[in-house]
Parts: structure tokens; sequence; C-alpha cells
């Protein structure tokens, strides 16, 4: 009979169980001694904000505990099998929950607004119908929940994953049964963060970073920067055409996977990424550097991260994001656009633009003063429309209770390029592919490098070319850091003394 042996397990909010007793073997004809009775050791359970002690590392052999010792004794089941099969549990449980889709905005808002010339806020209704029962669907997440403790125990570390996993999705049950409300906004920002944030220096908030870079990219003039001129920004190619040329694309970059690029019409941003397929919004319009972005952004991150998270046999929950991924993947897509040479000071400044958005909605700031600083930021008048109605989708209109996700964007580049820095100046460089082994958290990837050896997480097939040989990546990412330590303001200006007109 192989070994078996017991995680420890413990439930939330609920004194911890007495230890199980084993029974003797009763094939035995000889009785073994009575032995000493010793003092049971005292069962602490793990306060809220006490972390999982990462040293911990679970048994690949589980034993099951039984109701009744009189019940039939099943197969033992291992340590992969437990976790696979409440992985699987937690994407069927998510799998209803279509965030976006359920913030969408009727078409015929955006033709009533621009008939009041712009002047009355959008009167927004949601459907009522989310897709699933809220009720039930919390109870199945909580029930989860409780099994992931007393299968793995609270100490151990995929488990945590699990867990906060479970625990968010309990929380987007609720932001979407909050549309339209204050509520909303409160859920949102535990989601996904806020622009009030503070970035991990403890000094810098995520709102003075935005400032900044609105200082530094609104000086630049984009069309000087071209030999060509401003041609390759002229935005004439229509989302068919644009579905064309990214299938050619994408068909190479994953060879024998099958991807498809498809029009939608009711998407709400220009492009978005699924499970096996990027959807271009119907009537978007593109420039050639545009086409190029989306490569790298909806093909080589957020595909190729779904793409290896469905690869992998046990870690199946890496294949979708709760929202605590969303920093990781929103910023990793957009640090690529800028390591590729793909971004454009127009495309930076739009992302950051989003961040800066969020912020003045949080302080008050109404649909029309977005739509409003918008137009004067020089954005077309349909983009000024969906730009700020990314902002306030299932919150409230007048202002104060914004969708807080657009924050993450700008937050999520500075932190990805952090994350790979110290994992570089700290000999962990192998850390930096796992950014792409699937939807993850930064406190995952640690995690997950550590089970690549007993194949419970798979090294992720789909990567940029860049992360395949990382000499160059390494370079860039050291002297970046570096220039960014030297070149202070009174250097920069000793040199623009010389260049004044």
């Amino acid at each position: 009979m192989p070994p078996r042996t017991e995680a420890a397990k413990e439930k939330a909010e609920e004194t911890p169980a007495a230890s199980e007793v084993t029974p003797s073997d009763k094939g035995s004809q000889e009785k073994a001694p009575p032995e000493k009775a010793q003092p049971e050791k005292p069962v602490t359970e793990k306060t809220s904000g006490e972390k999982a002690d990462s040293s911990f590392k679970p048994s690949l052999v589980k034993e099951v505990k039984r109701a009744a010792e009189e019940e039939k004794a099943g197969p033992w089941r291992s340590y992969k099998e437990v976790l696979a099969k409440l992985a699987q549990r937690l994407l069927d449980a998510q799998r209803p929950m279509r965030i976006l889709q359920a913030l969408r905005w009727p078409q015929t808002v955006e033709e009533q607004f621009l008939k009041s010339k712009a002047r009355e806020l959008p009167e927004i209704s949601y459907d009522p119908d989310l897709g699933f029962d809220p009720e039930a669907k919390r109870a199945e997440l909580v029930e989860l929940v409780r099994d992931i403790d007393r299968e793995l125990g609270q100490k151990d570390e995929l488990g945590r994953i699990l867990r906060e996993s479970c625990e968010e999705y309990i929380k987007v049950v609720q932001l979407l049964e909050a549309r339209g409300t204050k509520k909303f906004y409160e859920l949102s920002r535990k989601l996904y963060g806020s622009a009030k944030d503070m970035l991990p220096d403890g000094k810098t908030t995520v709102r003075a970073m935005g400032l900044q870079l609105y200082e530094l990219l609104t000086t630049i003039a984009c069309e000087r920067l071209s030999k060509t001129g401003p041609e390759p920004q002229r935005r004439d190619i229509d989302a068919q055409t644009a579905a064309l040329v990214l299938n050619e694309r994408l068909s190479r970059f994953f060879g024998e996977m099958t991807v498809r690029v498809e029009v939608d019409d009711a998407l709400v941003a220009d492009a978005a990424a699924g499970s096996d397929y990027v959807k271009i919004r119907s009537g978007a319009t593109f420039s050639a550097r545009d086409v190029d972005i989306l490569e790298v952004h909806e093909g080589w991150v957020h595909l190729a991260t779904s793409l290896n998270g469905q690869a992998q046999p046990v870690a199946r929950w890496l294949a979708k994001g709760p929202p605590r991924t969303a920093a990781v993947q929103e910023g990793l897509a957009a640090l690529l656009e800028i390591l590729t040479f793909r971004s454009t000071p127009r495309r930076a400044k739009k992302l950051n633009d989003r961040l800066l958005a969020v912020d003045k909605a949080e302080d008050g700031a109404s649909f029309l003063d977005i739509y409003e600083w918008y137009r004067t930021e020089g954005y077309e008048l349909e983009e000024c429309f969906q730009s700020a109605m990314r902002i306030f989708r299932g919150g409230t209109v007048d202002g104060g209770a914004p969708f807080t996700k657009d924050a993450c964007y700008c937050k999520g580049i500075v932190l990805n390029q952090a994350f790979m820095l110290a994992a570089l100046q700290h000999d962990r460089a192998e850390l930096i592919p796992f950014l792409f082994v699937g939807k993850v958290a930064h406190q995952d990837v640690p995690v997950l490098f550590q089970h690549v050896s007993d194949g419970i997480v798979r090294p992720p097939p789909f990567m940029p070319p860049i992360f395949e040989d990382m000499n160059g990546l390494a370079v860039w990412l050291s002297y970046s850091s570096f220039f960014s330590t030297l070149c202070k303001t009174s250097i920069v200006e000793y040199y623009a003394g010389a260049m004044k007109r």
C-alpha cells in the first residue's frame, strides 16, 4: 500500500477540527503495548493578515478523509489530481461571468448623446440578466473556498492562488449586481485598484506617475518623428482588413495552433482577445502602426497567455484571469509594445490618459467633463465618446464612481519592468518567461516556477521572441534603470539650453 500523508486541514472562520485517528490494523494477531498518551499540540488558525509559509512543500500523495471509519476506502489520490479537480471547478464556476459584456452600453446611447450635442448625460440601463443566478454562484464559490482549504490546507501556496481567485470572483458577482451605483466603484477599487493607490516604493501614487508621464508625452511633436511624416498614422484600414492582416500574422506566430481574428459589432474596445481568438470592433479604423500594436498586445500577450494556460494539465486556472491578474496582463501587453518599438507617443499618451481620466472621475468629474477633457486633448469625437464610456461603464455617469480597470495599464508597465529588473539583478532571470505561463499576478510567479520540476506547471510554449533570448532585454532593462538615475533634470537642461529655437 503506498504511503499516505495528510496536508494540514483548516477551515476558515471555524474552530480547527480534531486530529484524525487512524484505526489499528485489523489483520494483526498481536496487540501492541499501550503507548503513553502525549499531550496534543495546539492547532492555531492563520489570521487573515498572515502570509502562508512559502517554505511549505505539499506532499504529492493525498489521503482523503472519510465521513465514517466504516465507509469503504477508495483509491488514493495524488496532489495533482486534487489540485486539477479544484482548478477545473474554478474554471467552471467563472465561465458564465462575463464582466465586460455585462458592462456594455446599448449602441443607441452614443447616437442619443451626439444628438444632444454632447450637452446631456447619457442615460444607461443594464440588462438585469447576468447569465447566471448571483446567489447560487456566490454559494458555489463559497463552497469551493471551503473545499480548497479542506483539501489543500491554508499553508499550500497553490491553494492560496486558487482561494484568492475564488474570493475575487465572489466580489465580481457583487460588482455586477451593483452596476449603476456608487457601490460598483467601491468594489471596482478593491478588485482593480485606483489611481490613488501607492506604488511599492511607498512614496509615489499611481496618479503622480500619470501626471509626470502626461508632462513628458504632451511635449513630443509626433509629426517630426518619422521620415515619412504623419502618413503611417493615417487611420484608413477598416476592421475587416485589419482582421485579415492579423489572421495571417498570428497564424505564423502560433504555428499549428488554430487561432482566429474576427469582426464584432458589440465590442467597447477597438479589439479584445479571448480563449483562442481576437475580436476587432466593427466600424473601427486603424493605422498601419495600430495593426502592429494589436499584433503584439492582443496576440503575443493576451492570446498567448490564454493558450499557455490552456496547455496546463494541472494548473488549469491559468487559462482565465481574475482581476488580480489585470495589472500584469495589461501592463505586460503595453510594455511589449514599447520593447518591440511598436508603440508611439500618441499610443503611450492614450494609455496614460485613461489613468488620468479614472483619477478625474474618482474625484467627481462627470461623463460630460471627461468627454470634454478628451476633446481638448485632441481626440476625435468618436474617440472621445468611446474613451469616456470605458471609464464610466458600470459606474455612475455623474462622477465619483468610475470603473477603475483602465488605471492598470501604466501601473502595470512600471510594475512589470521592476519585476524583470529585480529578477535580473537577483539572479532569477528564469522567472521572467513565467509571466507568460498564463494569467498570473507577480506574487504567483515564483510559486509556479517551483512546481515545474514536479510537473504541476509546464513552461509556456508561446512567448515573444525577445523573451526566448533575454540578452538584449537584460541590457535594455539595465540601461533604462541607469539612465533614469543618471539623466536628472540638470543634465537634460544642459543640452536643452543649446536647442532653444
